[in-house]
Formats: C-alpha cells, structure tokens, sequence
C-alpha cells in the first residue's frame, strides 16, 4: 500500500498565491513551508503570502515571515 508521499505523487507542487485562494500550476502532493522547511501537504495548505509567493505551515510561520519582512503596520525595522 503507497501513502501520499510515495510514488509520482510525491514531488512538490508549483502553486500561484493568490488572494484567499491558490491556483497549482503544477500538480504535486506538497509544497515547502518558507520559513521552517516542513512539508505542507497540499490538501492542508492554509498559510501563504501572495506578495512574496510563499507557503507557511502555520499561522506562527506566517506571522514570523510578515515580521521579517517588515511587511506589519507600524512595525519599526
């Protein structure tokens, strides 16, 4: 028995992040989260940012990327 990360199925998605939603430009079973390295299947994917094109396992990753990126309100560099 194959699980999800096993066989053709287990290369990483190309995604399009867009607002609210994302578009796969090419088929996969995960992407890699930007911040942490932690595979993200696809079908979990919830975290992303549409300026910088990139996946966050989770909303702390997300917040960590935002921070970094000087990218919150009234956030001094």
């Amino acid at each position: 028995m194959m699980n999800r990360f096993e066989g053709s199925a287990s290369r990483e998605a190309k995604i399009r992040y867009l607002d609210g939603d994302f578009q796969i430009v090419l088929a996969g079973s995960h992407v890699v989260c930007a911040m942490t390295g932690k595979i993200i299947p696809v079908d979990e994917l919830r975290y992303w940012s549409v300026a910088r094109q990139e996946p966050y396992v989770d909303a702390e990753a997300s917040l960590e990327a935002e921070m970094r990126a000087g990218a919150l309100p009234n956030q001094r560099r």
